[in-house]
């Protein structure tokens, strides 16, 4: 997550490397908002006179990915496939194929830190749709970690995927995914510089007509004191893991959203990382985010820096916190 900010003389500056210079804005400026997905997203952008018709696609896009990988929606296209018999091959849209193609690409990479078959922990942790008011049994938690931990199974073939038996869950995918959906969209209309939010995932492409790129300052948990460090993003996205977020209390621990599959646990709130990552597609970045909050502070970084991925990770301590860079985001501090 981030949110829009104009440097001060404070403020560290993020400039990460790009091919082509930012173009020259024209055109009318808009600012265009809704709630979607549980959250509320927004264009900032530069294009015709008539934003009408931008709006009506955008909400278009959203629909759709929500009718795809919504876990709420029990229409949607990922309720249909939770529900299949396992051994299923189901036809399957062009946009849950990719999410799911990409989702088992991060899980690969990350040993299981990031893991789309996690839906049926998230609902034993009541974080699904039906809230719980009591700790699940550890039997429970322990065979849902096994079905999850069976992710290298899922598969995409043409265009139809496999249930192998799993529960899926996209919520560390699919606002990245949708990100991107609505920057590709924008540049179809032809705006040449625009700023894409939804729930805090970030994509920017350009100027605005103050000649200043689209300044975003990357989020650290609440009470964290370091200097902010906001990035200029232009054809780039940056996504944002905070366990701050969503947390729910039961039998007097505190845990937050985001489950360590490998374990069966959510991550406990105290000391849980804010890991931010700058990436140019955000379905990435929201991924790779997700996973190095499952690792913590020291994997994670040890990860980023092994795979060249530009991550940010504040950690709480028992003395406040602790921030670091991985050097692929170090190199973009102007």
């Amino acid at each position: 997550m981030g949110r829009s900010a104009r440097p001060v003389a404070t403020t560290r500056l993020l400039i990460p490397a790009f091919g082509d210079p930012p173009l020259e804005t024209a055109g009318t400026r808009h600012s265009l908002y809704g709630e979607a997905m549980g959250t509320v997203w927004s264009a900032h952008l530069y294009g015709p006179p008539d934003a009408a018709p931008i709006r009506a696609r955008i909400e278009a896009l959203l629909d759709g990915v929500i009718a795809e990988m919504s876990s709420w929606s029990p229409l949607a296209f990922l309720m249909r496939f939770n529900a299949a018999p396992a051994g299923t091959w189901l036809e399957a849209p062009a946009g849950f194929r990719r999410v799911l193609a990409e989702a088992v690409r991060i899980a690969a990479l990350t040993g299981g830190a990031f893991n789309p078959a996690a839906g049926a922990l998230v609902d034993l942790w009541g974080f699904g749709p039906a809230s719980r008011h009591d700790a699940p049994e550890a039997g429970d938690v322990a065979a849902a970690a096994r079905t999850a931990g069976r992710w290298r199974a899922l598969a995409v073939e043409n265009t139809s995927v496999l249930q192998p038996g799993l529960a899926l869950d996209f919520s560390g995918i699919a606002k990245g995914y949708a990100v991107d959906l609505v920057a590709a969209c924008l540049r179809e209309a032809g705006a040449p510089s625009f700023l894409v939010d939804i729930g805090g995932e970030l994509y920017g492409q350009g100027v605005k007509d103050d000649a200043m790129p689209w300044w975003v300052e990357l989020e650290a948990p609440p009470g964290a004191r370091a200097e902010p460090l906001v990035v200029a993003l232009h054809g780039v996205a940056v996504a944002t893991s905070g366990g701050y977020r969503r947390r729910r209390t039961l039998q007097g621990r505190t845990w937050t959203h985001t489950i360590d599959t490998r374990s069966g646990l959510p991550l406990a709130a105290a000391g849980a990382p804010v890991v931010s990552v700058v990436h140019a597609s955000c379905m990435t970045a929201d991924a790779l985010a997700t996973a190095l909050g499952v690792m913590g502070a020291d994997e994670a970084l040890a990860f980023a820096t092994r795979h060249d991925i530009a991550a940010r990770i504040v950690a709480g301590e028992a003395e406040g916190f602790a921030e670091s860079l991985s050097p692929a985001l170090a190199a973009m501090l102007a």
